[in-house]
């Protein structure tokens, strides 16, 4: 009776030992996936759980949100590696680069297209040839935190307080409806919101150069090997296979899937945002 006592004595201990390791390997195991907060938490957790279930299946280990509530704390997620990868906006990645070594994963694709471009618009019929023509008039832009907008309008050649008057009024289809109607004269717009509304009462004034778009990056203290295999399970995601394709769509109807990318290619961002980094 004494020897089986100890045994179960000896079994219970071993196992006390045996499943908090266990739990702790199961656990260090997990990569947590974090994201600037373009879309209120329920949505983006919508929009990327598909990608996370991809990602979970094709490394051969969990793979679970933490998302940001804004992008200050994002950038601070990846920078002190709360998280082990992130979707981010360009300046986003540049920051937590910065800060805590972020790494470069891969960026997306819009429509077939690796980059992207803002446009200064004006009204069709409106007498500004350039940019300077713009100086004492007023001026339509997004989001207060998208930083970028400000840099290409200051990286076009005019300074924020040469406005009489500017304003963030939010996504780029109010900027557009905002200059048709006479309310600004003149407004930033992405590429595509640009094009789509020439001959229709905008005209293009200026244009930035090629930009990198959102990306996915991660945490300075990813390994080389998990590094290459998260790599890897980004750059196989083909819009041709129709599962894929859901995942793709389901980030932003308008990707395509991901391309290769490196941090030297975000060189221009940085240079357009320096005046703004004082």
């Amino acid at each position: 009776m004494r020897l089986t006592i100890t045994l179960r004595g000896l079994l219970i201990t071993t196992a006390l030992f045996i499943l908090p390791a266990s739990a702790s390997a199961s656990a260090g195991n997990e990569l947590l996936f974090g994201s600037v907060a373009m879309d209120i938490p329920a949505v983006m957790h919508k929009r990327l759980k598909p990608l996370t279930h991809y990602l979970s299946k094709k490394l051969g280990r969990p793979v679970s949100l933490k998302l940001s509530p804004n992008m200050g704390a994002a950038i601070k997620e990846v920078a002190e590696n709360h998280v082990d990868l992130a979707y981010l906006t360009p300046v986003a990645y540049i920051k937590a680069h910065a800060k805590g070594g972020a790494k470069i994963i891969a960026k997306t694709v819009t429509k077939g297209k690796a980059s992207f471009q803002l446009m200064i618009v004006v009204k069709e019929d409106s007498p500004y040839k350039t940019v300077a023509d713009l100086k004492g008039k007023t001026f339509a832009f997004g989001d207060k935190r998208a930083l970028l907008q400000r840099a290409a309008v200051v990286g076009a050649g005019i300074k924020m307080e040469d406005f009489a008057d500017y304003k963030f009024i939010g996504h780029y289809d109010n900027i557009a409806r905002a200059v048709l109607n006479g309310d600004f004269d003149a407004g930033i717009l992405k590429d595509t919101m640009a094009f789509a509304w020439q001959g229709k009462g905008l005209r293009i004034l200026a244009e930035s150069p090629p930009l990198p778009p959102y990306n996915i990056a991660a945490s300075g203290k990813t390994d080389d090997d998990t590094l290459a295999k998260l790599k890897d399970a980004f750059l196989s995601l083909d819009k041709n296979n129709p599962e894929h394709l859901k995942i793709i769509k389901a980030i932003d109807k308008k990707y395509d899937g991901f391309a290769p990318t490196s941090d030297a290619e975000y060189d221009v961002v940085r240079k357009l945002i320096k005046p703004f980094n004082k």
